[in-house]
């Protein structure tokens, strides 16, 4: 067991094992790069870097290939930790290092951190129109929002996980279960017809719409067009079962136990204490031509307790950054009368900044050091 214990210790220090783990990582990006014809760029993020092993379907069949990121940036940083607390000791002459390392350590952690908890959403706004939330790029949820008093919606949110799993819910706030009859990650609505299979639908759009099952893209210029054939049982009198698309435009109307409601299959909402109206979006070009010379959007930010309540521009490469949000200038619409912002969620946001601040600091320090050794020996 201590000879087993010995050698493992000497293979985690080993520099040997930072080449081959260097060497990894460099497939590892090449590979990615080969594949994000297929996948996209999130789908190789999530399939290649952040994963502990690559998996890939071969003639039906799942198999490892390929140590993922997380395993190979993780044993990368186990290695440099190792190497240094067994081999280095601190001596002003190497401070240099020392720091150039520590901010490579910190640079992993902090992609870690950013793979676990960074989240991100977009923001469509009209000139004029005021939000207070956020749409997720790619996670869904089924609303079903209680209508009836007019002033105020009562909604329920259920996360697409759910109804791909089909977990029957009953919400507290809903005289019915939910119940998922089908569900299609991607799929496409047409009319019924004689060559097209019965609905599954009794109410509602479904009767006019049929959801036929698609292939999953994962191309950035193609879109999965996700639906449902969700029922809602009670013990009396059930609502029936209803088609939810993210193609249907109109969302599900019907009335039950003396309410009304309305049902809908949407990006998932984050929901925020302030609102953002945009006052005018700005695409200003260089004279004489088309070519874009700046973006940007004059936005009213104002809190629900009114403590906040002030314009800001946001614009390339200049932000805002508020209540743990960072809002992006990201593209426009709709003849430069709508703006899109991209909305982020990372609490290690700092992090990358500080380890590129170490190792730029100690390789200079390391630098300066050497060059001062250097000019010592010559005047001597």
């Amino acid at each position: 067991m201590k000879t087993l214990l010995i050698d493992v210790r000497r293979i985690m220090v080993s520099l040997q094992l930072t080449v081959v783990l260097l060497v990894f990582g460099m497939i590892l990006v090449f590979a990615a790069t080969l594949d994000q014809t297929n996948l996209g760029i999130w789908g190789i993020q999530q399939k290649w870097f952040r994963s502990f092993i690559v998996f890939q379907d071969l003639q039906g069949v799942t198999i490892p290939i390929f140590p993922g990121g997380y395993l190979v940036g993780g044993l990368l940083l186990i290695n440099l930790i190792a190497a240094h607390v067994d081999r280095f000791k601190f001596t002003w002459l190497k401070a240099g290092i020392f720091l150039t390392h520590a901010g490579l350590i910190l640079l992993l952690i902090g992609e870690l951190l950013s793979g676990i908890f960074q989240e991100d959403f977009h923001m469509r706004l009209n000139e004029g129109q005021t939000k207070n939330y956020a749409e997720a790029y790619r996670e869904h949820e089924l609303a079903i929002i209680d209508t009836t008093d007019a002033k105020v919606d009562d909604v329920v949110s259920i996360p697409e996980i759910l109804l791909a799993k089909g977990t029957v819910v009953q919400h507290p706030d809903l005289p019915f279960r939910v119940v998922t009859r089908a569900y299609y990650p991607n799929s496409f609505l047409q009319s019924p017809s004689a060559i097209t299979p019965a609905s599954l639908a009794t109410v509602g759009l479904g009767l006019s719409v049929i959801a036929s099952p698609q292939p999953v893209t994962y191309k950035p210029t193609e879109t999965n067009l996700i639906s449902a054939y969700v029922e809602l049982i009670s013990p009396d009198n059930s609502p029936g079962v209803f088609l939810v698309s993210t193609g249907l435009v109109a969302p599900q109307l019907f009335n039950y136990a003396g309410r009304s409601w309305r049902m809908t299959l949407r990006p998932k909402r984050i929901y925020e204490p302030f609102s953002l109206t945009l006052l005018k979006f700005s695409h200003d070009r260089y004279a004489g031509t088309d070519i874009p010379k700046n973006f940007s959007s004059r936005i009213r930010l104002k809190t629900s307790d009114g403590r906040d309540d002030r314009d800001v521009v946001v614009f390339m490469n200049n932000p805002l950054r508020y209540a743990g949000l960072t809002f992006y200038q990201a593209g426009f619409e709709n003849n430069d009368r709508t703006s899109i912002l991209q909305v982020v969620r990372n609490p290690s946001w700092l992090v990358p900044y500080v380890a590129c601040a170490l190792m730029s600091i100690g390789l200079l320090a390391q630098f300066g050091i050497h060059l001062a050794g250097f000019v010592v020996k010559r005047s001597s």
